[in-house]
């Protein structure tokens, strides 16, 4: 029975170094100052939700102990949402209700991102990136900031099935180099 709560231990440590990796390039500067995600909650919200994402996609079909780990980084990404609410001043009584919101927003995410990001000559991930992620400024046609964040999130999956498990099971998941994204946005 003790090692049960071992386990658990280790997989919640685990699921924290990986959290904290994908919160770090979710917060890179480069996604706000050159292809426009906002800098605003919702805009790092959904930053933070691609990387997630690209992670449980990495960590989908890779076994028992991988599905746990998946299962650990939904309930810390939870509890995240559930501290972030807290520390903006939400009321203890819908902070309830938007966390549970923001873990269907995850839940939405994963299953259009899962459907579309294999598509390379699809617009549609660019689509449900323009709509989800950028300004509202970005109707049509189609941004390039749209399309070098879907070029970005199929590289990152190239780049995270390349590495082994073991890396990323130790929090060391190395996403794809974002310096060669590119759009329309100037450089400030």
């Amino acid at each position: 029975m003790f090692s049960w709560f071992k386990d658990r231990r280790l997989r919640q440590r685990t699921a924290d170094h990986i959290y904290g990796a994908v919160v770090a390039q979710a917060r890179q500067p480069r996604f706000f100052n050159h292809l426009g995600v906002p800098d605003t909650l919702e805009g790092r919200y959904e930053m933070v939700l691609i990387h997630l994402f690209l992670i449980l996609d990495r960590l989908r079909d890779e076994g028992p102990t991988a599905q746990a780990i998946s299962r650990e980084l939904n309930e810390r990404f939870v509890t995240d949402m559930d501290d972030c609410m807290r520390e903006l001043g939400v009321g203890d009584i819908t902070v309830p209700k938007r966390v549970k919101r923001a873990a269907a927003g995850l839940y939405d995410r994963v299953l259009e991102y899962q459907n579309t990001i294999a598509e390379p000559a699809s617009d549609v991930l660019t689509k449900i990136i323009q709509s989800r992620v950028l300004t509202p400024e970005y109707s049509e046609p189609l941004s390039p900031a749209a399309s070098a964040l879907a070029d970005y999130m199929r590289h990152c999956r190239t780049a995270l099935a390349d590495q082994p498990l073991q890396d990323i099971l130790t929090g060391t998941a190395d996403f794809a180099d974002i310096a060669p994204i590119t759009s329309d946005r100037a450089d400030p």
